[in-house]
């Protein structure tokens, strides 16, 4: 009895303190609401992406330039369902279309198949996946090849070139950001002088308000020719060239949330480091950065995500050749760019159109991976350096 009358007066007291404090209690809600909307935000759009991608998904979607075709004089012999599939309607369209508009449709794909070009491969459908992910050997060509090309006389939408451009230039960006950032973070936070420290730290944080597109100009008219000059290779625009412009973007990211990783690791470790004898560099390699790991690979997963959904920097600096070429010096293209270039051209239902939604879905997929997968590692980590059992 005297438990519940002590409740009793628990509750009776938030309540009075949100009757007393209502603007704390109005902010505490609308911070609620705009955490709320931003999940959902995220959710609607990976549900809009994704039902645009769908019929490549399932495999429903067919882009061959050569089928069968039914002339319109026969017409009544089909059933509603076949005819509405025949004609590429959904339910909502075969049931507002008329007779004569329907027939007119069977008239055009008549006309359609008598345009169509007499080559084996026209019957072929590209958005299958046997062809967007495997070589084929194309009749105009002398061996299987993986090709990105929407826009010919028979469209092509292998997309093995795309990823492996999306790859090569986000590797050559962590590769090049990343012991950079984390080096800059170690001598901020560990060993620069407090002058210095307040110097370097904003300096290196600017970056991250430089427009992509800015990092994109300067990549294209003034990077590519001087590291042109410098390693001699051909193709001035090439994934190594947006790679490095594409670390430039990552820094700030990598740096900034590992300096906050280091910072927050208690300064008795290093005390008794340097107490011990250990140099100040040795305690901040040893002691300071093994404590702070969990947090400077949360930075790393985090740069990977900026790098691979960068758009504007590799758009105008990897020469945008849709190419299978693990060499870092050709020119690639990555699926943001490629999303980025083609979305204008596309129309809205056919082959290309879902193409580009079903890339952008995996880009999606990719990132919410890895991000899944950084979750974990840190949290078995956290509990390892801890010593407790994940």
């Amino acid at each position: 009895m005297q438990l519940n009358t002590s409740t009793s007066r628990t509750w009776l007291a938030i309540r009075r303190g949100h009757r007393a404090r209502p603007a704390e209690w109005l902010a505490e809600k609308l911070i609620f609401l705009v955490s709320l909307s931003a999940i959902l935000t995220v959710f609607l759009i990976f549900i809009f992406v994704g039902r645009e991608a769908l019929p490549i998904f399932l495999g429903k979607m067919n882009s061959s330039l050569v089928g069968k075709v039914i002339p319109p004089e026969e017409m009544d012999k089909l059933t509603p369902e076949a005819l509405r599939k025949y004609l590429d309607l959904t339910e909502a369209q075969f049931k507002e279309m008329d007779r004569e508009t329907m027939k007119l449709l069977m008239e055009l794909k008549v006309e359609t198949a008598d345009e169509a070009p007499k080559d084996k491969d026209a019957a072929v459908n590209t958005t299958a996946w046997r062809y967007l992910i495997f070589p084929y050997q194309w009749s105009d060509y002398e061996k299987p090849v993986s090709i990105w090309q929407p826009i010919s006389q028979i469209p092509k939408y292998n997309i093995a070139p795309l990823i492996i451009g999306s790859i090569k230039t986000t590797l050559i960006a962590l590769l090049f950001s990343v012991p950079l950032a984390i080096g800059a973070s170690i001598f901020v936070s560990q060993l620069a002088p407090v002058r210095l420290r307040e110097i370097i730290k904003p300096a290196i944080e600017l970056l991250a308000g430089v427009p992509s597109v800015v990092l994109g100009f300067f990549a294209l008219i003034v990077m590519a020719s001087v590291l042109q000059d410098i390693f001699g290779y051909e193709s001035r625009l090439n994934a190594f060239v947006a790679g490095i412009a594409l670390g430039l973007a990552v820094i700030p990211v990598v740096f900034s949330i590992s300096e906050d990783a280091l910072t927050s690791v208690p300064r008795s470790y290093t005390q008794a480091a340097l107490a011990l004898g250990s140099s100040r560099w040795e305690a901040a390699w040893k002691i300071v950065l093994p404590a702070a790991l969990p947090g400077i690979l949360a930075a790393v997963i985090l740069g990977f995500g900026r790098a691979i959904g960068e758009t504007m920097v590799v758009l105008m600096a990897s020469g945008n050749a849709s190419i299978v070429s693990w060499n870092i010096f050709d020119s690639t293209r990555t699926i943001t760019a490629t999303i980025a270039a083609e979305v204008l051209e596309a129309v809205v239902g056919g082959p290309h159109y879902r193409m580009l939604f079903m890339t952008g879905a995996l880009l999606f997929l990719v990132t919410f991976v890895s991000n899944l997968v950084s979750e974990i590692v840190i949290h078995r980590l956290k509990h390892r350096m801890e010593g407790k059992v994940a």
